[in-house]
């Protein structure tokens, strides 16, 4: 079974997101080896990030910790305990924090000659967009357009800050980039929850020609090999944050 959707499924974006971004890279490299070899192969590296999420919201990507910090969560008094002095207010009251350790893959392109990287693949996890580690990302972005690495950067989520920033920028639900080596133009994919996923350009050395990446063929895999929709309840809405009326409307007629 497909999704529903002729794009992104936005039912995907919540606590089922871990898994749709690691079986999605290993999708797209699996997609793209056939069309690199024999001069060039398909990686799937991982690193590390701390996602610092409230504890109210954890649960939207973490549903284990959620549980975790239920278990223990110590009954508290809902007012505060009476002392015989008068105290001040505070100022404001901030949500507590967890921090929970997060692997992200990223799909490699390296030539076979020497395994240099050619062109790195990075599909945006919630931690990539926003502090600190929205800074971090874009710190290791800048990094790799030093060293001459091409960047695909496929955004899938709608939660959070945007990598890319400028004014010229449409306000889409999900957006794909591509930074090309030595080029001082970023490539724009922007698009709605409406609209088909894009078939992609992954750029290889010059004088190598680009070879496609289908993602909304990627997606359909993931989506009829995980059986997804025995994990969503499309009668429900989808994860935060929510559409606004219209699209909302057009959601329902696509369930």
């Amino acid at each position: 079974m497909k999704s529903p959707f002729p794009g992104m499924d936005p039912y995907l974006e919540g606590y089922l997101w871990p898994d749709v971004h690691n079986r999605l890279a290993g999708v797209i490299s699996e997609l793209l080896a056939p069309q690199l070899a024999p001069k060039y192969v398909a990686r799937i590296e991982l690193y590390t990030a701390e996602d610092s999420s409230p504890e109210l919201e954890v649960g939207i990507m973490y549903p284990d910790v959620e549980v975790l910090l239920r278990k223990q969560e110590l009954k508290e008094p809902e007012v505060g305990y009476e002392t015989g002095t008068a105290v001040s207010k505070p100022t404001l009251v901030l949500p507590n924090t967890v921090s929970v350790p997060v692997r992200i893959p990223v799909v490699e392109i390296r030539d076979v000659a020497k395994n240099r990287l050619i062109t790195a693949i990075e599909i945006l996890s919630p931690v990539n967009k926003k502090a600190p580690g929205l800074e971090r990302y874009r710190e290791k972005r800048l990094d790799l357009h030093r060293a001459g690495v091409h960047l695909l950067e496929l955004d899938l989520i709608r939660r959070g800050t945007r990598t890319v920033a400028h004014p010229r920028l449409p306000e889409t639900h999900y957006l794909m980039t591509l930074l090309r080596a030595g080029s001082h133009h970023t490539e724009i994919w922007a698009i709605n929850v409406q609209d088909p996923l894009p078939v992609l350009p992954v750029p290889l050395v010059v004088p190598d020609p680009d070879v496609p990446l289908d993602l909304r063929r990627a997606l359909d895999i993931i989506y009829e090999r995980s059986l997804y929709e025995l994990s969503i309840d499309y009668k429900k809405d989808p994860p935060p944050p929510a559409f606004d009326a219209k699209t909302r409307a057009w959601l329902r007629k696509q369930k």
